[in-house]
């Protein structure tokens, strides 16, 4: 997840770029960064916030019944997560403003302060009857706008191609650190106290509310009981989700032509890419719970082997997820931005690619390094003593 997301987050650093009608990937570059364009809109984008919720909400409910099950109060168990999802808040906040304005820490830390005081004691049936509701509640305001369009004969014109690119809320082609700083801070604000809200009346949380059903299931800890399930997640999320960005991507490169105002933001193009990502995050993590129940299976599972300390680094980065997510931002935002070094405005979008992974791979090395020591994520250990206040 978190290399899929420093993938994602420096495409708007590609400051000296031409971007197309969305406003957010590219259109020029050689035959690699066309490949790395397509790529990222089939596989990336709209595609690692869905997975993103699904694990803040799986994770959350974990750390609920954790807490039950050592003998913690219902409510002060509600408490610790609600200390927990208010330090998110301010995390998110410093970090947007400070760093890198697409932070998506406060946003979920907002959603899960609403979500875990109204779903975390609810009982099986009742989150499933939430989860029906949100689902369809997503999936009809989301057909909304296209119908409409359809009916009146207007879809090809449905959206805006000379409304402002959405990377410009990032900041990155401004050279002052401080005036980058107050475009980051109001897009924080946006993102975490308008945009969050938002997902919730538009039933978008139903994805946060199946982490909380499939944690009470141990579906991840235990994929071997749950592997019809998962192999259908699998193969059905992640083939709609990538056949719904289809038709994005192939307008992107030209493979395809339509208006630019369907490829834009608000366009029809776009808003199928966006519905379909929540099946492709489902998708991936299905996908990653099977490879798990694989690899665990194998005789040579526990070998020292290469394959094994690769996985096992992997595995140090999810126990400090924070903090790598944290240190990317940290790596890339003052090296890419204009307000620092510019390296962005030199980069096209197959090597920006390959400096995200190369960024992703120093955050693996340092959480290898912290796990060999039997240390936790410096963020970590600082939220641990916020919520039990010790």
């Amino acid at each position: 997840m978190l290399l899929f997301i420093v993938l994602s987050n420096t495409a708007f650093h590609l400051t000296a770029a031409r971007h197309g009608p969305s406003g957010w990937q590219p259109v020029d570059g050689g035959w690699a960064d066309h490949v790395v364009q397509f790529g990222m809109i089939t596989v990336l984008d709209m595609r690692i916030y869905p997975l993103f919720a699904f694990l803040f909400g799986y994770g959350m409910m974990q750390l609920f019944l954790r807490q039950r099950a050592a003998g913690t109060s219902e409510r002060e168990a509600v408490r610790v997560l609600r200390r927990r999802s208010l330090c998110l808040v301010v995390i998110g906040l410093l970090h947007s403003t400070l760093l890198m304005a697409g932070d998506i820490v406060g946003f979920y830390g907002l959603l899960s302060l609403a979500l875990g005081w109204l779903f975390l004691r609810r009982g099986d049936r009742a989150l499933k009857w939430w989860i029906w509701i949100a689902t369809a509640q997503f999936l009809l305001l989301a057909a909304e706008p296209v119908v409409s369009a359809l009916l009146s004969g207007e879809l090809g014109s449905l959206g805006d191609a000379g409304a402002e690119p959405g990377a410009d809320a990032y900041a990155a082609d401004e050279g002052n650190w401080f005036a980058a700083a107050g475009t980051r801070f109001m897009s924080g604000l946006f993102v975490t106290f308008a945009a969050a809200p938002l997902s919730l009346v538009g039933g978008a949380y139903f994805i946060f509310l199946l982490g909380f059903w499939a944690a009470r299931k141990g579906v991840l800890e235990e994929p071997g009981r749950h592997l019809p399930l998962l192999r259908w997640t699998a193969v059905i999320g992640v083939a709609v989700g990538w056949l719904g960005a289809l038709p994005a991507a192939l307008a992107h490169v030209g493979a395809i032509t339509v208006p630019d105002d369907a490829q834009s933001e608000s366009g029809v193009l776009t808003l199928l890419r966006d519905a379909t990502g929540n099946a492709a995050g489902l998708g991936y993590v299905a996908a990653v719970a099977l490879f798990v129940h694989w690899w665990t299976g194998r005789r040579n599972a526990r070998s020292t082997g290469t394959a094994a300390t690769a996985i096992a680094a992997v595995s140090a980065v999810g126990k400090r997820s924070l903090s790598c997510y944290l240190a990317h931002s940290l790596l890339f935002a003052p090296i890419l931005a204009d307000w620092g070094l510019g390296l962005g405005g030199h980069l096209t979008s197959a090597t920006m690619a390959l400096f995200a992974v190369g960024v992703w791979l120093v955050t693996v090395a340092g959480a290898y390094a912290l796990e060999r020591a039997g240390r936790r994520g410096p963020v970590e250990v600082a939220l641990r003593r916020v919520m039990y206040r010790h």
